[in-house]
């Protein structure tokens, strides 16, 4: 046995070699759990929620790691709002359109018929407010929503047979959800949403007798074209953005630089899902002009779209007069449309038709 003196000797000898080296401590590491509305691997939606995965943890140098649960995992594509509200996962990934039965005013969030392009609404989301109307209905529930990615102007839908006329539109029942479902109701038609895995069989199976997607990139791989060989320009959504539904409390728990690399990263994943979705739906469309000459491409008729838009007005005028903050987002949205247009028009608009001179 060492004499008391050497073993103190020793003791001090690591304390001082303790002291003299730097105090690292162990940084806490954040784990969120996301679900998504997408089957596993799916393209462009499913990309985006791996890019956020991806870009936090390299941000935060490993201290927030989100974990992503697809729809064969959690088994509710439609049901993101209520597991995240309730604390079973901490993010979702969807469509703020898909809730309006647990708050009508959250589809005012993902686009409208007739409404915003894509750079308009990002201008209204980022600089015009909607970020702020879009926190105000969310709050309510105990949450949080940030843009998600969005897929540009959609196509209008695939369908059995042409729409000549209003007549067409009786009793067809169309998977198409948010405002334009309504609008499609008020028409006469059947509307009803269908998570994406079943889209192809409810429209073999006669479920559905039409149905509305995406466009090009995501349609074709879907092989709607095999049963619905029109292929109808898009009116309903001009700017469909996704969204990231968070938990406040799991938002809150979260240290302030953590929440602002997870705030940066959803808008520059948000972002760079729009880009993929240009890219990919232009090379799809390219294939459908040279590859799929059976797919016929038809825009609704004069007589259909003056009818959409119609109604379109009518429903948010009754949604306008029965909420005071559905009041508010729907004048929001018009006045910054209205300024937003005018630029689009003299900029974008003047330069495509000046290509046609």
């Amino acid at each position: 046995m060492r004499p008391i003196s050497s073993r103190l000797s020793m003791i001090l000898g690591c304390l001082l070699l303790a002291v003299s080296l730097p105090l690292v401590a162990a940084e806490k590491v954040y784990r969120l759990k996301l679900a998504e509305t997408w089957p596993p691997n799916y393209p462009i939606l499913g990309d985006t929620t791996k890019n956020l995965a991806a870009i936090v943890e390299k941000m935060s140098n490993g201290r927030l790691i989100i974990r992503i649960d697809s729809k064969n995992k959690h088994k509710a594509p439609l049901g993101i709002f209520d597991m995240v509200k309730a604390g079973q996962y901490d993010i979702g990934h969807s469509a703020s359109y898909y809730w309006k039965g647990k708050d009508p005013n959250a589809l005012f969030f993902t686009t409208m018929p007739f409404g915003m392009t894509t750079p308009e609404q990002y201008g209204w989301f980022y600089y015009g407010g909607g970020l702020e109307l879009m926190e105000k209905v969310y709050a309510r529930h105990g949450m949080l929503s940030f843009p998600g990615g969005n897929t540009g102007n959609q196509m209008g839908g695939w369908f059995r047979k042409e729409i000549k006329s209003l007549d067409d539109l009786q009793g067809l029942k169309m998977r198409i959800p948010g405002f334009a479902g309504e609008v499609f109701a008020r028409l006469g038609a059947s509307p009803t949403n269908i998570p994406a895995g079943e889209l192809y069989t409810s429209l073999e199976r006669n479920t559905i007798d039409a149905l509305e997607w995406v466009g090009p990139a995501l349609d074709l791989r879907m092989g709607f074209h095999k049963i619905a060989p029109y292929y109808y320009t898009g009116w309903h959504e001009p700017a469909a953005e996704l969204h990231f539904l968070i938990n406040k409390k799991s938002w809150d728990k979260l240290p302030s630089d953590l929440q602002e690399i997870l705030r940066v990263a959803m808008r520059s994943v948000a972002y760079d899902m729009y880009a993929q979705s240009y890219h990919e739906n232009s090379e799809s469309w390219s294939k459908i002009r040279t590859e799929f000459p059976d797919i016929k491409v038809k825009s609704f008729t004069g007589e259909v779209l003056d009818a959409m838009q119609k109604a379109n007005m009518e429903l948010l005028a009754e949604r306008a007069a029965k909420d005071p903050l559905a009041k508010e987002i729907i004048d929001s949205q018009a006045t910054y449309l209205e300024k937003a247009r005018a630029w689009t028009s003299i900029s974008d608009k003047a330069y495509l038709n000046s290509l046609d001179d």
